[in-house]
């Protein structure tokens, strides 16, 4: 028996013995989408009040760990994705550095993570280098 996906979650309608499964009873005036669009648009409301009530170096600093993990899962790929995470390595570098002083108890741990971004680039780049050497001279010899 197929089943009906509504935004409220998967349905299986019985089966009748006289005839085919019959719709969920409706509400006079609202359909099944614009309840679930109302329901949307009073989520985003909420987030967006949640938001104004945040203070921007909170955001921001949010915003930095993003940059953090972005960079984190490039290295973390096999083979490492060195141009992608150099993108979001030095777009966070660039951020911090603009913004020195201005975000706050996260800026110590930020410049860390940075720190720890840019030392584990290094040692994977090298070691990307040395294989591909090492690969190098085995074809040659």
């Amino acid at each position: 028996m197929s089943s009906l996906w509504t935004p409220s979650g998967e349905h299986f309608p019985e089966k009748d013995e006289e005839g085919p499964a019959q719709p969920p009873p409706r509400v006079p005036g609202v359909s099944p989408q614009d309840a679930s669009t109302e329901e949307a648009q009073a989520e985003v409301e909420a987030m967006r009040r949640q938001l104004a009530n945040t203070p921007a170096e909170i955001v921001v600093a949010n915003h930095c760990y993003g940059l953090f993990e972005l960079a984190a899962i490039y290295l973390s790929q096999t083979p490492p994705m060195l141009f992608q995470a150099q993108l979001a390595i030095d777009g966070l570098g660039y951020l911090l550095a603009g913004l020195q002083g201005r975000l706050g108890e996260a800026e110590p741990a930020l410049l860390e993570a940075l720190s720890q971004l840019r030392l584990a680039f290094v040692n994977i780049d090298g070691a990307e280098h040395t294989a591909q050497e090492t690969d190098a001279a085995s074809a040659d010899g």
